[in-house]
């Protein structure tokens, strides 16, 4: 009796630490922009752990920007707090790379036996390559498009089915609405937003580069950055642009108060929302100049910084739910960014139904074929290079420099923070 007594006793300390080893795996996971994605992570996050009925998500407080979250999540390497999983900025990934934060995703991805199947292109998935790593799968993606009213545009002679293909003629058309509609204003292009996606966009769109092959001098002193600062400079010189802060010219837009609004399209839900049946409104495709032109992807990729086996696991199964088929119409339809899953765009029980219904909301992916990586300048200094750039533009659209004198404080901010 008493040693059917141990045996008990023995199985049920073993029924506990057998209990205790199979316990849930809670992951963290860290993500910026709040009012974008709050709703977002916690649908994706309550699907997950339906399905992964073994695994927990724990979210930590939103950061308000990618570079907010490049820098928390720095900080967290040097104090030992890093996430499991987290959701950076497409042109901040390589700092992780650079300092051995990010895990490479490349054996994870190899593993899967169904990967060829699973809707991850490789021009999708070469947006979340770092110097031979697969730092980042993308979540959301976005593009800069331009947002036209119809109304005002309509009364200075737009052709509806014709919309402009460069600047130059969006900057005429706008300056004619806000002739044509007094109190208006014509136009406003988010050179602000991440300090220089819309810097690189215009320089990209016409066959530039930020810098040259080995990376060691800036490449946008040519013709090229010449010709795009001249354009910026362009846009405010006859009032046809004011010096708004991006939230004043979002409110004028919304209130059928300006022309044309360029910005990225994970800002489309939430216009649409604010303009309701006000005005009528289109989206058309960011101007592009050549077949070498370009159009910077924006939006964020999500990375894996868990360094544990099994918490690496738990974080590849998340990651591949929440960028896969069922991640991405979660995400689609609460934002205005494009999944970087190829599966439920021309699935009707995915996003094709969703995608005929809504055209603003295709502009975007359809400019896929001439997408490029959001540029990462390299080296310590990359942060900073973001942040003269954006001093630099400011400079532009308060008409406080010219433009070409603006243009080479900018060279020569930036080709000193490179060395």
């Amino acid at each position: 009796m008493q040693s059917k007594s141990f045996l008990s006793v023995l199985l049920g300390w073993a029924m506990v630490c057998g209990s205790a080893q199979a316990a849930k795996v809670e992951l963290i996971v860290d993500y910026p922009y709040a009012d974008l994605f709050n709703s977002v992570h916690e649908q994706i996050a309550q699907r997950f752990t339906a399905q992964f009925p073994d695994y927990t998500v724990k979210f930590r407080a939103p950061t308000s920007d990618y570079e907010a979250a490049a820098q928390q999540a720095l900080r967290h390497s040097v104090t030992g707090q890093l996430a499991d999983v987290s959701y950076q900025g497409l042109n901040r990934q390589r700092v992780f790379v650079d300092r051995n934060i990010a895990v490479d995703l490349t054996p994870f991805i190899q593993a899967e036996p169904q990967w060829a199947s699973s809707g991850y292109s490789d021009a999708l998935l070469s947006l979340g390559q770092i110097n031979g790593k697969q730092a980042g799968i993308g979540f959301s993606l976005s593009t800069p498009i331009v947002y036209y009213n119809l109304d005002l545009l309509s009364k200075a002679g737009l052709d509806e089915q014709a919309l402009p293909t460069n600047w130059d003629d969006i900057i005429v058309l706008a300056e004619r609405a806000r002739q044509a509609t007094p109190g208006t204003n014509g136009l406003h292009y988010d050179w602000e937003v991440t300090g220089n996606w819309l810097w690189q966009a215009m320089v990209f769109s016409k066959g530039g580069t930020m810098l040259n092959a080995d990376e060691s001098q800036v490449a946008f002193n040519g013709q090229v950055g010449r010709e795009s600062i001249a354009q910026m400079g362009r846009m405010v010189q006859n009032g046809t642009m004011q010096n708004l802060t991006y939230a004043d010219a979002q409110q004028l837009f919304v209130n059928g108060k300006l022309a044309v609004l360029s910005t990225s399209t994970s800002r489309l839900a939430s216009i649409e929302k604010q303009i309701g049946d006000k005005f009528r409104m289109k989206t058309g495709f960011f101007p592009v100049y050549s077949e070498a032109g370009k159009v910077p992807a924006g939006g964020n990729v999500a990375m894996m910084f868990a360094q544990d086996p099994e918490r690496q696991k738990a974080a590849w199964e998340y990651i591949k739910f929440a960028t896969g088929p069922q991640g991405a119409v979660i995400m689609t339809q609460a934002t205005g960014y494009f999944p970087a899953n190829t599966l439920p765009v021309e699935d009707p029980a995915g996003l094709k139904d969703y995608y005929q219904a809504n055209p603003n909301q295709y502009t975007a992916v359809k400019q896929q074929p001439w997408l490029t990586g959001w540029y990462a300048f390299p080296g310590e200094n990359g942060l900073k290079i973001t942040d003269v750039i954006n001093d630099r533009l400011q400079t532009v659209f308060d008409q406080s420099v010219e433009p070409q004198v603006a243009l080479d404080g900018m060279v020569q901010d930036v080709q000193a923070l490179l060395k």
